[in-house]
């Protein structure tokens, strides 16, 4: 194999694992990884020869004073392994070397204890034991765990590393049954010159990947497993990344109005930059006009006004603004102030005022922004009107705050007025005098009135929705989630009235919201969402895709409200889609389920999924961020991106930035 630099250890240890395909789905061989940080190599490996995965533990034991010089080492199983030379030659004692050994010793049990979970050591006798590592440089460590291992009566020995000078793979291959080493690079410099990311891995890494091993479907199952991701791996669409040939794109989306591009998270970068993509190729050649997004709707008007040449904002950055309540990074980040940017370029070029695209939000959480709205609109169209609707929105004045939560707290406990009544009025009014005033300037008065209007209904609904809050999650969840929808259809009725045509629109939500509902376990605790709605009343003419990753890192917080940290997203659980995907052995792929049709049949049963917001709380990931759900169902089209990387947030915190990636790392964002 040529010299190469791989992306990180989990890059290293599929392309490893690739060498090593004549060891799958033999009984007799068991993967071994050197800690730390060959285990996340040895999961890799282990994952795609369906073999079971361990630690082995080895410390080396330094000549007291001159502790780099090792007298021996220390390996699991209580393999102690002596070097007589330097013994002899330095004159050491025997109770010296009891003293360091049983030093190390306890380190030993520490982190065997650590990262096994109380799990015994596995049976290693007649086995075929492949010892992984990150890499080699002497390979003194992997000598010494070879003459520990050894103890052990294995009936094959095969040591397995991603980068080693040729010299030193040579003179393993004296000491054990096969030695692979992916790329033998000279000069070797050292091994974490040939990895873009080779940040330090940590123990809590080490005993996640232990239990994803050990819980991973039984041997016995590897079989149809193995079926399943040829199915897969077979009906893969290519993508670069994350996005499809135009071929493909368009002979998904055919000649459907609406199409969904969801997100397995709201901190995912590859999500929005494939997402962004396939949005500009469906503006540029298949005439779509608009871009509605889980965003609140006085926002991403202001963004509307300035990609369509009507706002104040300076540039895309500017217009990006009004997107202050958390989670800021959703919405201002690198990827959407380069696709605004781009769209006020690419309206700047068309004439007709009615074929530029837009961008609008279907989110409710604005209630006290659009009672300024709606109040500022009136000011400027008819004052009369508008102190009617101080009078009518005056009812929220009573809470002295601006959180719509503690209104809705308020109200559902009756320690404060519902303002039902008010916020109806207010939205019949505006209704009733709405062509009045649309009439009053054309194109532009018509999409100002159109604004005000929708910005009266987020009041009433967002109302509804925040005294439903303490009512019960079901009831919130699909109060939202209609609004959305009837915000959407609101949108597309109103750009196919100016069009004369219907209007084409592509939303950018989350997975939860776009994924129907029905082929979910949401069905089950009676929530709906947009995905469903969508379907069921644009039946034929709407396209959903999902996204899924198996890890790397996302832009989220620990809790409601807190500063953005870029996170490490575990692997995926055993058991899951992506888990799955994963075991396809392909950094991306794209499915497309009406074409795909074996696939499909395998992607019906119920797996798990996961689901990370704008929290990820990895310490109860099953809990908090997977759901069991029928892909097939679920979606038209799946993307998998393996391996993503964190969405780069406008403004990037000291949280953010801890542990960032080197500045060379080919997906740094």
């Amino acid at each position: 194999m040529s010299d190469r630099l791989f992306q990180d250890r989990r890059d290293a240890g599929r392309t490893l694992a690739g060498l090593l395909d004549h060891y799958r789905g033999r009984e007799d061989v068991v993967v071994l990884g050197l800690p730390r940080g060959g285990v996340p190599v040895a999961y890799e490996v282990a994952r795609a020869l369906g073999a079971p995965l361990d630690v082995f533990v080895v410390r080396k034991l330094g000549v007291p004073g001159h502790e780099e010089v090792a007298m021996g080492a220390i390996a699991s199983g209580g393999v102690v392994v002596i070097n007589d030379d330097v013994v002899r030659g330095l004159g050491i004692t025997p109770e010296v070397i009891q003293r360091v050994a049983e030093q190390e010793g306890r380190e030993l049990l520490r982190r065997e204890q650590a990262y096994r979970d109380g799990r015994p050591m596995p049976e290693l006798t007649d086995k075929t034991v492949i010892l992984v590592d990150d890499g080699l440089a002497t390979g003194s460590s992997m000598h010494a765990a070879i003459i520990a291992l050894r103890e052990h009566k294995p009936g094959r020995i095969v040591v397995a590393v991603p980068a080693a000078p040729k010299s030193t793979c040579q003179e393993l291959s004296a000491l054990v049954d096969e030695v692979i080493c992916a790329t033998t690079p000279s000069p070797f410099l050292a091994v974490g010159a040939w990895y873009w990311d080779f940040s330090q891995t940590t123990d809590e890494e080490v005993r996640d990947l232990l239990r994803a091993a050990a819980t991973s479907v039984p041997a016995r199952t590897a079989e149809r497993t193995l079926s399943d991701t040829d199915v897969i791996r077979s009906a893969g669409i290519p993508t670069e990344e994350g996005v499809p040939s135009d071929d493909a794109l368009f002979e998904l989306v055919g000649d459907a109005h609406i199409v969904l591009l969801g997100e397995a998270s709201h901190g995912t970068g590859d999500f929005y930059a494939a997402r962004a993509a396939m949005t500009r190729r469906l503006v540029e050649e298949k005439g779509f006009c608009a871009v509605a997004a889980e965003a609140d709707w006085p926002d991403a008007y202001r963004v509307n006004r300035y990609v369509r040449g009507r706002g104040e904002d300076a540039d895309a950055e500017e217009a990006l603004r009004g997107f202050q309540r958390f989670p800021t990074w959703m919405w201002r980040n690198a990827v959407v102030l380069d696709f605004v940017g781009w769209l006020r370029e690419r309206n700047d070029r068309i004439d007709d005022e009615r074929r530029k695209a837009g961008f609008y939000g279907l989110d409710l959480y604005s209630l006290y922004r659009s009672i300024d709205e709606v109040i500022t609109y009136l000011d400027r169209v008819d004052p009369a009107a508008a102190q009617r609707a101080r009078e009518r929105y005056g009812c929220f004045d009573h809470y002295g705050t601006d959180d719509g939560q503690t209104y809705g707290l308020a109200a559902a406990l009756g320690a404060g007025e519902t303002c039902e009544q008010e916020v109806i009025d207010q939205l019949v009014d505006l209704q009733r005098h709405g062509l009045e005033y649309a009439r009053r300037d054309g194109l532009l008065a018509e999409d100002e009135q159109f604004y005000a209007e929708q910005n009266a209904l987020v009041v009433r609904n967002a109302a509804e929705y925040y005294r439903s809050m303490f009512s019960g999650r079901a009831l919130s969840w699909n109060l939202r989630d209609r609004h959305m929808v009837e915000t959407l259809d609101a949108v597309q009725g109103h750009l196919t009235r100016q069009l004369g045509d219907p209007a084409k629109i592509v939303v950018w939500e989350h997975n939860s919201h776009l994924g129907d509902a029905r082929a979910t376990e949401m069905a089950a605790r009676g929530e709906l969402n947009v995905g469903q709605l969508v379907r069921e009343r644009h039946a034929g003419d709407c396209r959903n895709l999902g996204f899924t990753t198996y890890t790397g890192t996302v832009t989220a917080a620990d809790d409601w409200g807190g500063e953005a940290q870029r996170k490490w997203v575990r692997p995926a659980l055993p058991g899951s889609i992506e888990e799955l995907f994963h075991e396809v052995g392909q950094k991306e792929f794209m499915l497309s389920f009406a074409t795909a049709t074996r696939a499909a049949e395998v992607l019906r049963p119920a797996r798990l999924e996961r689901a990370i917001g704008v929290i990820y709380r990895p310490e109860t990931e099953r809990a908090s961020h997977y759901f069991r759900a029928r892909v097939a169902d679920q979606f038209d089209a799946v993307i998998h991106i393996d391996d993503t990387r964190a969405v780069e947030p406008l403004e990037r915190t000291a949280l953010w930035e801890t542990g960032e990636v080197p500045e060379t790392y080919p997906f740094a964002v």
